[in-house]
């Protein structure tokens, strides 16, 4: 199922070569400070460790899915997409734009991609959170369907205890038959 495209975004997976634009964007202070990321700071060599083991990994066992968000035009890495944590018929998304290509809606475009592949994938919910400080954050989710649906202390990615803001989106026309199963043998294949 990827990459998968519209007009603004591409949503694909992870490339070794996206590791020196993943490791600047995730160097971001805005990123930094809103992403909680479970390392606290990326270098090339790191990041290209992370693309071609953990991220890879994860894709073939079919329970995590770190996609690139890119220029549709070029392709290059504009930005992070995660997709983790699946419970029932939800899965959870979390995002991240570079700086470099912030201001462009992308991250609302790819969450609109987000939708379509766990759509496809048998889920009829994403869940998200975001901390009370990210207005960005807060305004991409509200203006893509998201609903909050609760607050509340939670670790994040980095392993720190923060308060969040708790989003769910309903998913529309699921395929029957579907569920994890699915996910895990779609993302396998895109391994």
């Amino acid at each position: 199922m990827l990459p998968l495209e519209r007009e603004r975004v591409r949503l694909r997976a992870m490339r070794r070569e996206d590791a020196g634009a993943y490791a600047a964007g995730a160097g971001d202070p805005a990123v930094r400070a809103y992403a909680h990321l479970p390392e606290p700071e990326y270098t090339e060599a790191s990041a290209a460790a992370l693309i071609d083991g953990a991220i890879r990994e994860g894709l073939a066992r079919g329970d995590l899915a770190v996609l690139a968000i890119a220029d549709p035009g070029t392709d290059a890495f504009a930005g992070s997409l995660v997709l983790f944590g699946a419970e029932g018929d939800a899965i959870e998304v979390g995002f991240w734009v570079h700086p470099d290509h912030r201001g462009r809606r992308l991250a609302e475009a790819a969450l609109a991609l987000a939708e379509e592949f766990a759509r496809r994938s048998g889920f009829a919910e994403l869940a998200a959170r975001t901390v009370p400080g990210n207005a960005a954050s807060r305004r991409v989710l509200e203006r893509s369907g998201f609903r909050p649906s609760g607050r509340g202390a939670d670790l994040a990615p980095s392993g720190d205890e923060v308060e969040l803001l708790h989003y769910r989106r309903t998913l529309t026309s699921r395929p029957p038959g579907r569920g994890r199963g699915a996910v895990a043998a779609r993302l396998s294949a895109q391994a």
